[in-house]
């Protein structure tokens, strides 16, 4: 197989939005129904109205957001990470692909002794939309066991490699007890781009019940990290890991992927 870079990899985890033209006045309401609906993030090939749908970002009325880190393949700065959260007393949750457990499981425990979440990001960081139920689940429980041996706790999380997914993953993920988990604000930090943009990005998009993508080896995260966890202290918020973040009991999902109790 040809070696692709982990930036190049990454590249292709978010789909990107196009943003249409409006039609003529009097059809400017038909128009706009058709524009959010293409353009959500739930819409992949039907209906939105239709589909199954992860969690992009929760409705909340206090001042909490998610950090989430995707691990897939390096390992550089996974110490520095766990300082620079402890430094601010920061929870935050890594999405571990099963192939990164094997290789760097004294990382998986690290995170987990530092009170992080470590949860789920498939095996082997496979294309799983389009994929048979069964195969779906033996990926996804073959990540769950290597990242249980290592820190005694099953995940209940999963975020979908390259942020791909289809109705077929969203079921079969949850008949297996798990939430799937997206993001509403994108770091970037798989582009390279330094630290003052990433950080520049964040705190512009970030609100209340946010979850903000990062990535572990990503080259100027660490960089970028301390601005980001003072902006967040300095405004009031609280940050938590993704299962904290999640409301509890009945909820609803809207077209954009964002969690709502049920009043």
């Amino acid at each position: 197989m040809r070696n692709i870079s982990i930036f190049e990899r990454l590249r292709r985890r978010t789909p990107g939005r196009r943003r249409g033209a409006w039609a003529a006045a009097g059809c400017a309401l038909a128009v706009a129904a058709i524009f959010a609906a293409v353009n959500s993030p739930s819409f992949i090939g039907v209906s939105a109205t239709r589909r199954e749908l992860p969690i992009y970002c929760v409705k909340r009325d206090n001042k909490a957001v998610s950090l989430t880190f995707d691990a897939a393949w390096g390992n550089e700065d996974t110490e520095r990470l766990i300082e620079i959260f402890a430094k601010y007393g920061a929870r935050v949750t890594f999405f571990i692909v099963g192939d990164w457990a094997d290789k760097y499981p004294e990382s998986v425990r690290a995170l987990h002794e530092a009170g992080h979440e470590v949860m789920n990001h498939s095996d082997d960081h496979a294309h799983l939309a389009k994929t048979p139920s069964a195969e779906i689940a033996a990926n996804v429980n073959a990540c769950n066991n290597k990242i249980e041996a290592v820190t005694g706790k099953r995940p209940t999380l999963f975020r979908a490699p390259y942020g791909e997914y289809d109705d077929n993953v969203i079921k079969t993920v949850k008949s297996l007890g798990m939430d799937t988990i997206q993001w509403d604000v994108d770091s970037l930090d798989w582009k390279g781009i330094s630290a003052s943009e990433i950080a520049r990005r964040v705190t512009e998009k970030a609100g209340p019940g946010s979850i903000v993508l990062f990535h572990n080896a990503a080259k100027h995260t660490p960089e970028a990290l301390p601005a980001i966890i003072e902006h967040f202290i300095r405004d009031g918020y609280s940050i938590v890991p993704v299962s904290e973040l999640l409301l509890k009991g009945e909820y609803t999902i809207d077209h954009a992927g964002r969690q709502s109790a049920v009043t």
